[in-house]
């Protein structure tokens, strides 16, 4: 097997771990402070509005339709190329359903909010014609806002779903210790995922909660890998403290946490160039989220379990009752 890193190295791990729990506890608070304020930017998947797919005559520039909804009124679109180069996306907020309208018609039209909505498409597909962007309409749909809080509560309950199930696998499978490092680990990678998104203002829409629960999976196997070789290694080494324990059982996996690490940002890094608009923000937040949790699962959850207590005889498998094997014939 290829190695990056000799396996009888032992790097001290343990030996920073108060360091890198500190820093993990102050990136956490940024990260929870950014996703108050400024906040998570909802996109039309939770807020509702409108989507508008439109197929020009011509090869149209994403750049060019988002400078005429621009200077027309219509701030803060989504413009998206996809397919073929005549296809546009265009999602509108639900603020714009009122650009361009004339007020006695927007009163007239206030308790029909739905067609509101959807003749704010079709004005926008008007506009465009007249700057000499003619095209035909392809889709033309509206997302209520009642939808759009369902979808927010259903990602919640599933990220909530998700945490809660990979403790309690985790802490049947070993010990209950490792139940409760492998939630941090895992609540630890999700919020600064979520707090990166915040930062820098990345739309949140589905595809960034797909990322998200994508990127809990995805630490979580990373953490079963060293938690397995921790239990082994206490199981049948005698001399070593659990620090070393902890710090031999890092050592040895670090080459497979590296080596799938780095492969996988490989290929979403390719996929984040060639992979289109519509990937790019999946593609970024999976890859911020692999490199926290490979962090994490090294520097976070491993060094939390000797902070937990974990000793050599939680982990010795049970001996059986000697009454009770007395019985058996």
């Amino acid at each position: 097997m290829f190695e990056l890193f000799n396996p009888k190295w032992r790097i001290p791990f343990i030996g920073i771990s108060r360091v890198t729990l500190v820093v993990s506890a102050v990136a956490m608070v940024v990260a929870l402070v950014a996703l108050f304020k400024p906040g998570l930017d909802f996109a039309l998947d939770f807020t509702g509005g409108t989507v508008v797919e439109l197929q020009f005559q011509s090869e149209t520039n994403a750049e060019a339709v988002q400078s005429v909804l621009e200077e027309a009124g219509y701030s803060g679109t989504q413009v998206q190329s996809f397919g073929s180069t005549r296809d546009i996306l265009i999602r509108l907020r639900p603020d714009h359903d009122q650009v361009g309208v004339d007020p006695a018609e927007a009163a007239a039209s206030t308790e029909n909010s739905i067609a509101q909505r959807v003749n704010a498409g079709e004005r926008v597909h008007q506009l465009l014609a007249s700057k000499g962007m003619p095209a035909t309409v392809k889709r033309n749909e509206s997302v209520g806002p009642q939808i759009g809080k369902e979808l927010a509560e259903d990602g919640v309950v599933g990220i909530v779903f998700v945490l809660a199930g990979i403790m309690i696998y985790v802490a049947f499978r070993y010990e209950w210790r490792f139940g409760i490092a492998a939630l941090a680990g895992e609540v630890h990678d999700t919020v600064l995922t979520a707090g990166f998104i915040a930062l820098v203002g990345m739309e949140f829409d589905l595809q960034a909660l797909a990322a998200l629960l994508t990127v809990a999976g995805y630490s979580i196997n990373d953490k079963i890998v060293i938690f397995d070789r921790i239990r082994e290694m206490f199981r049948t080494t005698s001399k070593m403290t659990p620090a070393e324990t902890i710090d031999a059982a890092c050592s040895d996996t670090l080459s497979r946490t590296v080596i799938t690490g780095v492969t996988t940002i490989m290929a979403l890094t390719v996929m984040y160039f060639l992979g289109g608009e519509t990937l790019r923000g999946f593609s970024l937040v999976l890859i911020v989220g692999i490199l926290i949790g490979t962090y994490s699962s090294v520097l976070f959850a491993s060094p939390l379990l000797l902070h937990l207590g974990v000793t050599k005889q939680d982990l010795m498998p049970k001996m059986r009752d000697e009454t009770e094997l007395a019985r058996r014939p």
